[in-house]
């Protein structure tokens, strides 16, 4: 059982305990600098992943509001634990943000990034019905779900 939850001032310290694994740390930013980030962009959305009362990732999103299409939303940030991989758990979080996007006012597409060279997420985020883009950003290849996929 995933839900996401927010990041407030009872959990951010949980949040930034939350650690990759040293060769994922080239792939995303840490969460006590997400979190400091999303000071500084109101609109987005920090949230953690939680297993039944136990964090075991984060992710953030914000809408688009330049760039791509500006029909949707974007998922800036997106981690599991390091002692919590392998359980299922990104694959139930994305599916769960995914929902929770879909139903939002508006939201055309969900866009996520990924570097070249993370091919465990290219193969989530594939999986899931992400379509490339075509377009890199930031060193990040650029993928989109338009929100009326709909996954058996």
């Amino acid at each position: 059982m995933i839900t996401l939850r927010e990041i407030n001032q009872n959990n951010w310290k949980e949040c930034i305990r939350l650690k990759t694994t040293e060769e994922q740390e080239k792939f995303v930013a840490s969460n006590l600098y997400s979190l400091a980030e999303s000071k500084f962009y109101p609109s987005s959305v920090p949230l953690g992943i939680y297993h039944h009362e136990t964090m075991v990732g984060f992710m953030m999103y914000d809408r688009m509001d330049s760039g791509y299409q500006n029909s949707g939303y974007f998922i800036w940030r997106f981690m599991i634990d390091k002692s919590h991989q392998g359980k299922g758990y990104g694959k139930a979080a994305m599916q769960a943000v995914i929902k929770l996007l879909q139903e939002k006012p508006g939201c055309k597409e969900i866009l996520i990034g990924y570097k070249p060279e993370n091919v465990v997420a290219e193969k989530l985020y594939l999986s899931l019905g992400f379509q490339k883009t075509g377009l890199i950003e930031h060193g990040d290849v650029l993928v989109y779900l338009p929100v009326s996929y709909q996954r058996a």
